[in-house]
């Protein structure tokens, strides 16, 4: 049996909260589970329609810390049929006193501290002193290194996709009356923050509606920069070329996906803050689908460059501008997508877990 700890986990919305639920729905076929997350809004539902034990913990911050970590000390000197302690992030496993085997997950941002400083010395006491580190790509395992991580410790695994087998019709056919038949299409998937340079794919977008006079736009999300870019888009009198969507289904999500002709996210490095691997490319790739993604991070490990998509420098307009523009030139983008939905297949959860079942 296995014990995962975490703070992200669904019916919360977001990267980590997929990547651990496909973790533990994946594990569960294989092995026993029990899964100590953080509450939410409507986790009964959610933990009512699972086939392993969840058990959830709410309150204040400060509070939720310590009384999980109680929890789960209580319940692994209590229970000796747990093998492994799996938990999302460093912090998961601060307060956790235990001989049992130990994996902890690193992402990138997370453990992005400087060399030295205070945080670092906490993210290298938890991470030096766990059996097996597991970097989501390349990128975040060389980084893991350069903090004073033991690269001993440190395996690459990506996160994995549970394949979308089929759009249902009715999704298609609203996706496609929300795009009004507009061409060429670019579409983003993310929260609105500096990192994902949405304001550059919006300046760009000013160059290319000169070229592509019927180019859309569609950018999924919220956060913090939603305003920002609304109001950038109005000042570029690109509300035309520009669709705002939040809030909407999955299978709307996926329907906006599957009918656009390619995926634009050229993070940057913005603070601490750092793409450390870019899940949202593979499941773009999974519809026939190619991204661009930013070269700060590890999108490289979610595109081949030239192949599956392209790498460019999300820092300078001109990369994003030509990068797009030489996508879409000649429907580049078709060749594109028929080699990234082959390439996402590598990402399916049924051959993902079997790297993690070679761990445990």
């Amino acid at each position: 049996m296995h014990l995962v700890v975490t703070r992200s986990y669904p019916p919360e919305i977001g990267g980590m909260q997929n990547l651990m639920w496909g973790l533990t729905n994946s594990l569960s076929k294989h092995d026993l589970i029990k899964v100590i997350a953080d509450d939410h809004d409507n986790a009964n539902q959610f933990d009512e329609k699972v086939s392993f034990t969840i058990e959830r913990i709410g309150g204040p911050k400060l509070i939720k810390k310590y009384r999980k970590s109680f929890l789960v000390n209580n319940y692994l000197e209590n229970n000796n049929k747990i093998k492994t302690v799996i938990a999302d992030h460093w912090k998961s496993l601060e307060k956790i006193k235990t001989n049992v085997k130990k994996i902890c997950l690193i992402h990138s941002k997370e453990i992005n501290h400087n060399k030295g400083s205070f945080l670092n010395k906490r993210v290298l006491k938890v991470l030096n002193n766990v059996d097996k580190i597991v970097a989501n790509s390349n990128f975040t395992k060389e980084l893991a290194i350069s903090l004073g991580v033991i690269a001993e410790k440190i395996i690459v695994i990506n996160p994995g996709i549970d394949p979308v087998e089929k759009i249902d019709d009715k999704s298609l056919k609203e996706a496609e009356k929300i795009l009004k038949g507009k061409n060429p299409r670019l579409i983003t998937v993310s929260r609105y923050d500096k990192r994902k340079s949405h304001e550059k794919i919006i300046m760009a977008l000013r160059n290319l509606k000169q070229i592509y006079p019927n180019i859309i736009y569609t950018s999924i999300g919220y956060g913090e920069e939603e305003e920002n870019i609304k109001k950038l888009t109005n000042e570029l009198n690109l509300n035309d070329q520009v669709l705002f969507l939040k809030n909407i289904s999955a299978d709307l999500k996926n329907a906006l996906i599957a009918k656009s002709h390619v995926f634009v996210m050229p993070s940057i490095t913005y603070k601490k803050s750092v793409e450390g691997f870019g899940i949202a490319y593979v499941e773009a790739a999974q519809f026939g689908i190619p991204s661009i993604g930013g070269k700060d991070g590890g999108a490289s490990d979610a595109i081949k460059h030239n192949e599956t998509g392209l790498i460019c420098d999300g820092n300078n307009l001109d990369d994003i501008y030509s990068s797009i523009d030489l996508i879409l030139k000649n429907n580049s983008y078709k060749e594109f997508g028929q080699k990234a939905k082959q390439f996402s297949s590598n990402f399916h959860w049924d051959k993902i877990i079997k790297e993690y079942l070679k761990l445990l």
